[in-house]
């Protein structure tokens, strides 16, 4: 899967940072920028729908796509397994497309693996605390839940050495104008622009 002509973006953060709104927004807005859908074997929450914002799958299903290759990488978080098709992705790449994966830091740590030159990013909160406010505030999970998650946002954030670029999320819409640089800046590397300054220089 090396040589594509797409970008890979890996965006990670601590659960209640506002990685799924960033992405949203960034896929949203920049052109050329495709969403990646993960499958998982949790059920639905209030107002997602399969396909759109997960492809929702039992287990069985999951794991016949592990034992067959089907995903670019996978792992199990809070007792359910979520993983990146590998057929999706082969797909975008070969037709030039960029893609951005939203993903924790353990499959991106398996994405680098498989696409080394997938460009890594890292949402951080302002602190600890503005992030336990935030867990608390959205009013959907039990304390003791909001622990856990607290407990594993320290662990997420010891990876941030993994990771191109930290993005501090104080606001949203300064850290959307991050990530949006970083997209652009991507776009533009020789890497990827040398074939065009190539046909510009035979022309003289």
């Amino acid at each position: 899967m090396n040589g594509h002509s797409g970008n890979v973006f890996v965006l990670s953060a601590p659960s209640g940072t506002g990685k799924s709104t960033l992405a949203k927004r960034l896929v949203k807005d920049v052109p050329d920028l495709d969403f990646s859908i993960s499958f998982t074997t949790r059920a639905p929450r209030a107002g997602e729908t399969d396909g759109k914002d997960y492809f929702f799958v039992d287990d069985a299903t999951f794991d016949r796509m592990i034992r067959t290759g089907g995903l670019v990488e996978w792992v199990e978080v809070y007792g359910h397994k979520y993983g990146t098709g590998k057929e999706w992705v082969s797909a975008h790449l070969a037709a030039g497309k960029d893609i951005l994966l939203d993903i924790e830091t353990q499959g991106a740590r398996n994405v680098h693996g498989t696409l080394p030159d997938a460009v890594m990013i890292f949402l951080i909160p302002p602190s600890a605390e503005e992030l336990s406010n935030r867990l608390r505030s959205r009013g959907r999970d039990p304390e003791a839940e909001i622990q856990v998650r607290l407990d594993y946002a320290k662990h997420e954030l010891c990876e941030y050495p993994a990771y191109d670029y930290l993005v501090v999320n104080d606001t949203l819409d300064r850290a959307y104008r991050d990530l949006e640089s970083i997209v652009l800046a991507t776009r533009l590397r020789r890497e990827r622009m040398g074939d065009t300054a190539q046909r510009i220089l035979e022309g003289f």
